[in-house]
């Protein structure tokens, strides 16, 4: 099994992905063989986990105590 990333292109009334040279070189693969590929839609993981961590100590509280650290008052 081979992982790789691509992007869909418009090809006449369809879309195609392109297999880089070196990556099909790489799996052994030639023009008109079968291949089974499995999609999964990139997605924005920062995005989904952005704000589900839970601190014991306040932002605030972090940046008045960082602070300190940095001008070491």
């Amino acid at each position: 099994m081979i992982s790789l990333k691509s992007k869909v292109r418009e090809w006449g009334n369809s879309f195609g992905l392109v297999i880089s040279k070196d990556k099909a070189k790489e799996f052994g693969l030639k023009p008109g063989d079968s291949v089974e590929i499995i999609l999964k839609k990139e997605e924005n993981i920062l995005g989904k986990v952005f704000g589900t961590l839970k601190f014991k100590k306040s932002t605030k509280r972090m940046m008045r105590e960082s602070d300190k650290e940095l001008y070491n008052e």
